[in-house]
């Protein structure tokens, strides 16, 4: 348990961020699967700047590292291309 005032409020922003975090990643993992599943090349183009901006506004705030956001994008351009 925590000795100090300062320790407890740490443990309550770390996992009130922790739960934050989780939220925002699954999320994105979630869009990025529905991608997947699309069959339609014209709907799967509309869908990529959202899809893009979500990955990019989380590696900017370090929930995913900035390379795995790279990874994610290539994918994502990769899999819309081979659409017919």
């Amino acid at each position: 348990m925590a000795n100090h005032k300062s320790a407890l409020k740490r443990i309550r922003q770390s996992e009130t961020k922790r739960v934050h975090n989780r939220y925002y990643a699954k999320t994105v993992r979630n869009a990025v699967k529905s991608f997947r599943s699309l069959t339609d090349k014209k709907e799967a183009v509309e869908q990529m700047p959202k899809l893009y901006a979500m990955i990019d506004k989380l590696a900017k705030k370090n929930i995913i590292h900035k390379n795995k956001a790279s990874n994610l994008k290539s994918k994502i351009t990769k899999y819309a291309s081979t659409l017919a």
